[in-house]
This record gives structure tokens, sequence and C-alpha cells, in this order.
């Protein structure tokens, strides 16, 4: 993936009067998807069409809302965002594609692959509706109320040994790891704290199971914003938890690090 032209949401004003709940836009409350509403098998893109952050049909993510969206509802930063929009964007068969649904990111071995956290393998047919047998493989290693590396990459680990034992056609390439570690360590960075590696279980199991930011449960955005560096770091944090070598030797960031940061799985 490379770098894009930085697109740079500007602030719009919004009245006092549209505000509640700890000063959140009303109009982005969460309510499920109509019946016409484009879902995918990643359940932030899921949570932020949800919330309306995103177009609630989950049709027509080009830069300038998917930038606004993961900006106004997670403080991304806009460079973040912006190569994130573009590595989604192969997901629409178009040729040159400038935008992309909810739905195209359901194509399997473009962004969406086996050993999900949270979802089933294509090969058994539904890879983009939440299944909870499959999160409970993952959480079955989650072991404290607040989470840390070594939990999530114990549920990353046994999602893939599960996925190979059980799925005849499991693909699982260095290319999906660098995908898969960078999805396991979006809780840490949006819902947790990068500097100790832990976040509330709580929070990440009903933002899981609910597809819905856990604002009521007390969670707000990151004050801080998410850069791409940060982001990196979460995926290292995570690729250091996975190695099962008692000895290991980490590897070079270039290797480590995938930057759409794994957010769309």
């Amino acid at each position: 993936m490379k770098f894009t032209t930085l697109f740079t949401v500007a602030s719009a004003f919004v009245p006092e009067s549209g505000l509640h709940n700890h000063g959140r836009d009303s109009t982005f409350e969460w309510a499920p998807p109509g019946p016409d509403g484009l879902r995918g098998p990643c359940p932030m893109m899921n949570s932020l069409a949800n919330h309306g952050f995103l177009a609630r049909d989950g049709r027509n993510v080009n830069l300038e809302n998917a930038v606004f969206a993961l900006n106004t509802g997670l403080n991304f930063h806009p460079d973040l965002a912006t190569v994130m929009f573009h590595a989604a964007t192969v997901a629409n068969p178009e040729p040159n594609a400038t935008f992309f649904t909810l739905g195209h990111l359901n194509r399997h071995n473009v962004l969406e692959h086996d050993a999900s956290m949270s979802r089933l393998d294509a090969h058994f047919e539904n890879n983009h509706l939440f299944n909870q047998e499959v999160f409970d493989e993952t959480t079955a290693y989650w072991t404290a109320p607040v989470l840390d590396a070594q939990m999530l990459a114990n549920g990353k680990l046994i999602r893939q040994i599960n996925s190979r034992a059980a799925n005849p056609d499991s693909t699982f390439t260095r290319r999906v790891d660098a995908f898969s570690t960078g999805e396991v360590a979006a809780p840490l960075i949006v819902f947790g704290d990068l500097d100790t590696g832990t976040a509330p279980k709580a929070l990440v199991e009903y933002f899981f199971q609910n597809e819905r930011l856990p604002y009521h449960l007390g969670w707000s955005k990151s004050t801080e914003s998410i850069t791409l560096q940060r982001a990196g770091l979460g995926s290292e944090i995570i690729h250091n938890a996975t190695s099962l070598l008692t000895d290991r030797i980490v590897t070079s960031a270039r290797e480590r690090r995938d930057l759409h940061s794994g957010l769309y799985h």
C-alpha cells in the first residue's frame, strides 16, 4: 500500500442544542441497518454505519466520507484514515474505483479472510455476519476483565488453528497475517491503552456483539489523534505476543506493520 494525498476534514459547527450524551451529536445515535442496508465482515465499519458516521445504508463510501467517519467517530488522524480508505477500494471490482460499499468488503481473500475473530470462514458460506460460536472460540482466551496483548494474541492463534483443522479450503497467507495482526490490535487502539497494551473486556465484547460503540459503558473516543505510528505500535504489540517461540527475535517494523491497521475485519 502507498501513501496518498492527505484529505483533511474541516470540523463542522454543531449547535449546542444538537448535543447530548457527553457532547455527542444526536445525528450519530445508534440504529440497526434497514432492510436494504449493506454490512460487511468488519465490525468497526459496520458500527460507524450503524451510528451514522458513514451512510447508514453502507453504500458509496468515498474518500471524503470515510475520512470524516474515522476522524469524527474514532479520532483517527486523516493520514491513517486515507490509507485505510485506499486499502479498502481494492474490494470494489470496478477498475480504478473511487468508492466502495460495505458489501464489497465481503469478497473473500481481498480484505476479508479466514480465521476471523468473530465470523465464519467463507467455506461455510456466511462470512460477514457476527457468529457467537466463533466469537466464543476467541474469547475463551480472554480470561480477565482487562485484556492484555497475550490474551488477544491467544484468541488469534486458536482461530487460525481451528480454521485450519475444520476448513478444507483454509487460506492464511503472510499478507493475511499482517491484516489479522492489525485487526487483533484494534481493541487496544480504539478501546484501550497502547502504553500499557490493555483494554477493558466489557467494552470490546459489547462492541463485537452489538456493532455499536460502547458510549453507555463509559467509553469515549481517544483524545489523542490515532496516527499511523500509533496504529503501527498496536500491531507491533500483538505481533510480539503472537510468537510461540520463547527465544523469539522481533522482526523489522516493515515486516510486521500493515498500514491499514486491520480495522476492516
